[in-house]
C-alpha cells in the first residue's frame, strides 16, 4: 500500500473512534450486554433455586421412604415370631406357677417382650376395652347386661402394632 493510503485508512480510523455516533453504538451494546448478563444471572439464580427444591423434596422423600420400609420389614420379621410368642404364652398358662420351668418362661417371656420395646412394638390393649375394628377382629360375641355394649370381654389371640400399624389384629370376644 502506498503512504498516503494508509494515511486515509489512519484519519478514518481517528474519525470512526472520535465519532459520537459510534461511541453511543458501543455504550448501547454494552447495556445489551449488561442486560443479558443479568438475564442469565435471573436464569441461573432460578435453575439453581430450583435445583436445590428438588434435592430437598428427593431428601425427605428418601428419609421417609425408608422410615416406611423400615416399619414393613419390622412388620414382617415380628409377623414370623407371633406363633412362638403364642405357643410360649400357652406353655405358661399349662405350667404351675411355683415351677422352675414356669420361670424360665416367663423369663422367655419377658425377654420377648424387652425385643420388641426395642422394635417399638406394642401389644394391643383389648379386655374391658371398646370394640374398635382397627385394631380387634371380633369372632365371638355374647350378650351380656353386665358390661356395656360394644365392650370386649375376652381376648383369644394377643394383638401387636408398630406405631399406628398394626401387625396382628387382636381376636377378641365382644358383648353386645
Amino acid at each position: 500500500m502506498s503512504k498516503e493510503k494508509k494515511k486515509e485508512e489512519q484519519i478514518k480510523e481517528e474519525e470512526t473512534v472520535l465519532d459520537p455516533e459510534t461511541e453511543e453504538t458501543d455504550l448501547s451494546t454494552e447495556e445489551e450486554q449488561g442486560e443479558d448478563l443479568q438475564a442469565k444471572v435471573l436464569e441461573l439464580t432460578d435453575y439453581l433455586a430450583r435445583t436445590v427444591a428438588e434435592y430437598e423434596n428427593y431428601r425427605k422423600r428418601t428419609v421417609k421412604e425408608k422410615e416406611q420400609l423400615y416399619g414393613s420389614i419390622t412388620a414382617d420379621v415380628v409377623t414370623e415370631f407371633l406363633p412362638v410368642l403364642d405357643s410360649l404364652d400357652r406353655a405358661l398358662s399349662l405350667t404351675e406357677k411355683e415351677s422352675k420351668a414356669h420361670e424360665g418362661l416367663v423369663m422367655m417371656q419377658e425377654q420377648f417382650m424387652k425385643a420388641f420395646e426395642k422394635l417399638n412394638v406394642e401389644p394391643i390393649e383389648a379386655v374391658g376395652e371398646e370394640f374398635n375394628p382397627n385394631m380387634h377382629n371380633a369372632v365371638m360375641h355374647i350378650e351380656d347386661d353386665s358390661v356395656a355394649a360394644n365392650t370386649v370381654v375376652e381376648e383369644f389371640a394377643k394383638g401387636y402394632k408398630v406405631g399406628d400399624r398394626v401387625i396382628r389384629y387382636s381376636m377378641v370376644k365382644v358383648a353386645n
